[in-house]
């Protein structure tokens, strides 16, 4: 069965405050509607319709065209929105629809799987959460009695549906439902509650987007890659290391400029990445990367990085020598890496040790580095 995302983003949210609406208002690093819309992606859903408003030009030229997103028009109101959205579903097969509010960006794609499995079986269901707390009612401050919460419960969404079933549900509809599962409910259609989660939230208020950043951020993926690479000596007056050149008495060879610190770094950010290495990316049968400075690599693996939405938390490197002394020029190092990287200096370490005179390193024939990365997507 093939199964769709309606994402209302029509509204104009002015309780949110903040004189943008909440949908496109910046949320950890990114929009609203782009932690929602990535929750559906992560779940896999075939297809998404996103219904606009028709002030909202930015966003139309914006997913205008993008693959797997079709648009609609939103209405006067929340259903006719609703409704220009399934009607747009109606050429693209679709058997389900999950209806989501574009102001909840901490959907999880596990509590969406629910919904679609749960429509396997049933025309109609939605999350909800068992009211726990006790209830009042009141009058200008002041609490005028209570209300039993026995069998009350807390709606969100997305509120899943066979997509033939609540089309003719809202066609029929006069309009003003609250959501979707009163149309439903008009309809006569049978809705299976779902458990909900309280991270689910809606952003209605301007201290709900303090409390969306806290959820999303303990999802943080966090990489790890380690970084080898080691070159030879031969004839020269100075070696390259980190970005440095130090002078000495000999020289490393290589394709590139070979400098052994920046290849270990940058292989352990491809690596954290999931990426490859630098023979990958900058082959050395590749003639235009002859004495290339190492620097285009390693500013490579960091642009990757972002552009895959990483932040470079630190990076660690050791390099295994007995000449030349690494200590002095250390600082200068961790500016130079730092400063390609694109992190402050306190999040480079470089470090040197010898191999007590063993192998090739204690013989001075070459110099080995070891790196590690550590990445981190919010």
């Amino acid at each position: 069965m093939t199964t769709a995302a309606l994402i209302v983003a029509a509204g104009r949210g002015t309780r949110a405050g903040g004189g943008t609406p909440k949908q496109w208002r910046p949320l950890k690093g990114r929009r609203v509607i782009d932690w929602t819309l990535a929750a559906f992606e992560k779940a896999g859903v075939d297809l998404t319709v996103l219904v606009l408003s028709a002030d909202d030009l930015p966003a139309w030229a914006e997913f205008s065209g993008r693959p797997g997103v079709v648009l609609a028009e939103g209405g006067a109101e929340r259903a006719a929105s609703v409704l220009n959205g399934l009607r747009a579903l109606e050429p693209h097969h679709v058997d389900k629809v999950l209806i989501h509010d574009a102001a909840r960006p901490c959907v999880s794609p596990e509590l969406i799987h629910s919904i679609i499995n749960a429509l396997d079986e049933t025309s109609a269901a939605a999350p909800a959460l068992a009211v726990t707390d006790a209830l009042w009612t009141g009058v200008q401050d002041s609490v005028t009695g209570t209300q039993d919460r026995t069998g009350l419960f807390a709606a969100q969404t997305p509120q899943g549906f066979r997509l033939d079933a609540i089309l003719a549900a809202h066609n029929s509809h006069p309009g003003g439902a609250a959501d979707d599962v009163e149309v439903a409910r008009s309809a006569g259609l049978d809705v299976r509650i779902i458990p909900g989660e309280p991270d689910n939230i809606k952003i209605t208020r301007p201290e709900d987007f303090a409390r969306a950043e806290r959820i999303l951020g303990a999802e943080m993926d966090i990489r790890l890659g380690n970084g080898y690479d080691v070159h030879r000596f031969g004839p020269g007056s100075s070696v390259s290391l980190c970005g440095v050149e130090i002078p000495h008495e000999k020289t490393l060879q290589g394709h590139s400029d070979a400098d052994v610190g920046m290849h270990a770094v940058t292989d352990a950010i491809y690596g954290a990445l999931a990426r490859g290495d630098i023979g990958q990316h900058f082959p050395p049968s590749d003639p235009q990367w002859k004495g290339a400075a190492s620097e285009i690599f390693l500013r490579h693996a960091a642009d990757l990085a972002r552009e895959m939405g990483f932040t470079i938390s630190n990076v660690d490197c050791t390099l295994v020598c007995e000449y030349p002394k690494v200590g002095p020029h250390a600082a200068k190092m961790r500016e130079v890496m730092a400063g390609i990287l694109g992190i402050d200096a306190d999040r480079v370490s470089i470090k040197a040790t010898t191999s007590e005179r063993l192998g090739f390193t204690g013989r001075s024939e070459g110099i080995a580095a070891l790196a590690t990365a550590a990445l981190v997507k919010a």
